[in-house]
């Protein structure tokens, strides 16, 4: 077995874990059951800093994401999110990745949201997490579908573990915006 087989593999199983763990704990904090809701948006990293040097994403390698997610929502304030995030970087190598970006988001009060998430980037060598903090604002009127707009900040820490290369860790800031449903 391939190691990035033994990754998608992993990465499976805890998402997996996860979902069928948070599951009794949703059924047990909502008496009416939880609800399922989700977003879609995009997200544009900033600023990287890797390998002793900062980039401007925007100026020196632009690249774009455009992430959809599914909410798992009980009563309490504890929600599991899976979201899947295309991103299309126009630096040469050009290339498009797709990460698979689950976890938990915390509601604070007054449309306040924080979180964290795990990181697993297909077919490379790229892990690891993804702190939020997420601002959101009701839809007022009838808009259909969605419900809510929402902006987010995004501190992504990668490592890359490439087999015959050096390691690298990088730390980027990302803004995230889009609609609820």
């Amino acid at each position: 077995m391939t190691r990035d087989m033994r990754r998608a593999w992993f990465a499976l199983a805890v998402l997996a874990t996860t979902v069928v763990a948070g599951a009794p704990l949703a059924q047990a904090q909502s008496q009416e059951g939880p609800t399922l809701g989700g977003h879609i948006g995009f997200v544009l990293p900033l600023v990287t800093h890797a390998g002793g040097q900062t980039i401007n994403n925007t100026a020196d390698q632009f690249s774009i994401g455009f992430p959809v997610g599914v909410t798992f929502k009980g009563s309490g304030r504890m929600a599991f999110d899976l979201e899947l995030i295309p991103f299309i970087n126009t630096a040469p190598p050009r290339q498009t990745t797709l990460t698979v970006h689950p976890g938990l988001i915390w509601k604070l009060g007054h449309g306040w949201a924080a979180g964290a998430r795990l990181a697993f980037d297909v077919n490379t060598s790229d892990w690891g997490f993804t702190p939020l903090v997420n601002h959101s604002w009701p839809l007022k009127g009838d808009h259909g579908f969605f419900k809510a707009w929402f902006i987010e900040g995004d501190l992504p820490v990668r490592f890359n573990r490439p087999v015959n290369a050096p390691s690298t860790n990088a730390v980027t800031f990302a803004i995230h915006a889009g609609l609820g449903f």
